[in-house]
């Protein structure tokens, strides 16, 4: 019996979009704060800062929840390294099973060990 590893479906928006569009919205309300206050408006003062806040806020979420390389920059790793270290990865699997050991048990412990790396412990 064959079994795979779950395959994961890529995010529909980016995170690093997300990220950069919160951060404009944070850089915007800064210069809303500052423009208000000059022109004495304290009410438009107040609704800047409360936008930044929420932008300070759904930044660090941002940053948080995206999977481990999402913020990086597109180029930073190359798919013909990551379909390397996958078919190396897949060979040594291979040469567990045909040494013997259970396929299920090992797929599991390789997954356990993906979770564990992505700090899912």
């Amino acid at each position: 019996m064959t079994s795979t590893l779950p395959i994961q479906q890529p995010p529909r928006i980016s995170p690093r979009l997300v990220r950069r569009a919160v951060l404009g919205v944070f850089v915007g309300g800064i210069i809303g704060m500052i423009v208000s206050s000059i022109l004495e408006s304290t009410g438009g003062a107040i609704t800047f800062g409360l936008l930044t806040a929420a932008a300070a806020i759904a930044l660090v979420l941002v940053t948080s929840v995206s999977p481990p390389g999402a913020l990086a920059k597109p180029n930073s790793t190359s798919a013909s390294t990551d379909d390397r270290v996958a078919a190396d990865l897949e060979s040594r699997i291979t040469a567990l099973i045909d040494a013997g050991a259970d396929e299920d048990q090992v797929r599991r412990l390789v997954s356990r060990s993906i979770d564990y790396g992505h700090g899912g412990a």
